[in-house]
């Protein structure tokens, strides 16, 4: 078949060189956002100057002339890796077969741009992935198909993506081509009575509520884990929170920190403590305890927020 593939940064460039590496279809074009001054190149544009494929980045999806050098492509399928720009139905419309969606998460659970965040935060064990046929509504089109992951424990926002939704992604996206070729891809309606929806997971949604249970406590800096970063104040400067554990203990206030560890300082919250092992003073770079403690800013009776 022949392919337009319009993507963004890792997951893009990844779902890009599969469909390079199987070799059984034509990529006709491939698409991504325009260049931004001072950023660094897109590596889904660096994949398809690399393979000499056809590059399009046009600024507005509605401009006639940006669909007329669509319709020149003569493409079957668009295959839509990690778009966060609005792509206007008379866009995907264009191919043949018209467009398919990537989004991760089991819609319609979780649509919009975190969604990987808020299950982690709010303690759920699963979540996966959905290739869908996206219309003007946000992440409301039919399901094709659907994977599942699990979120353990101590899953952070980079092990449920990088480790399992990334790879998992990338690699259905040769099934989703297939299920094109075949001629009857699957449709399922998504049920919109359990439909939810959360904006970009910011950095105020990031502070730390030491007052809340430390299950709650943990799941934030896990699902916030390595983006934004959850973070509290430590003499009224911020401190960020990355690699921690949750510890069982009593006594102490929320905030205090309790106990000095080799390996990091425990916090008392509600029902238990956080074992803070890696933070980010202002201004600086992620660090260790190891490379932190012997600061001597932290120490046992230290209050962290408020």
């Amino acid at each position: 078949m022949r392919l337009i593939l319009m993507g963004q940064q890792a997951f893009g460039q990844a779902a890009l060189e599969k469909v390079l590496e199987a070799g059984t279809d034509e990529v006709v074009g491939v698409y991504c956002a325009p260049d931004k001054e001072g950023r660094p190149v897109d590596p889904v544009k660096q994949c398809a100057l690399d393979n000499n494929l056809p590059l399009f980045q046009p600024a507005n999806f509605k401009d006639e002339s940006v669909l007329e050098e669509m319709r020149s492509l003569n493409a079957d399928l668009m295959v839509m890796a990690y778009v966060i720009i609005f792509v206007p139905e008379a866009a995907r419309d264009v191919p043949k077969m018209g467009s398919i969606c990537f989004h991760p998460s089991l819609l319609p659970l979780h649509r919009g741009p975190s969604s990987i965040n808020w299950p982690i935060i709010w303690g759920s064990t699963e979540t996966g992935l959905s290739w869908f046929y996206p219309t003007d509504g946000l992440d409301e089109g039919e399901i094709l198909l659907q994977k599942h992951v699990d979120i353990g424990p101590d899953d952070t926002l980079g092990d449920v993506y990088f480790k399992k939704i990334f790879p998992l992604g990338v690699d259905s996206t040769l099934e989703v081509i297939d299920a094109f070729r075949s001629g009857n891809p699957p449709r399922t309606t998504q049920d919109d009575s359990k439909a939810t929806y959360e904006s970009w997971c910011k950095k105020a949604d990031a502070e730390i509520d030491w007052s809340k249970p430390a299950a709650d406590v943990y799941n934030l800096i896990r699902g916030t884990n390595p983006q934004p970063g959850a973070w509290t104040t430590l003499n009224g400067a911020e401190l960020k929170i990355f690699d921690s554990a949750k510890v069982a203990g009593e006594g102490g206030n929320p905030g205090e920190v309790v106990a000095i560890k080799d390996d990091g300082f425990e916090v008392a919250a509600v029902g238990g403590r956080v074992l803070v092992k890696r933070l980010q003073p202002a201004g600086e770079k992620k660090l260790h305890w190891a490379d932190y403690k012997d600061r001597g800013s932290i120490a046992v009776g230290t209050r962290l927020g408020g």
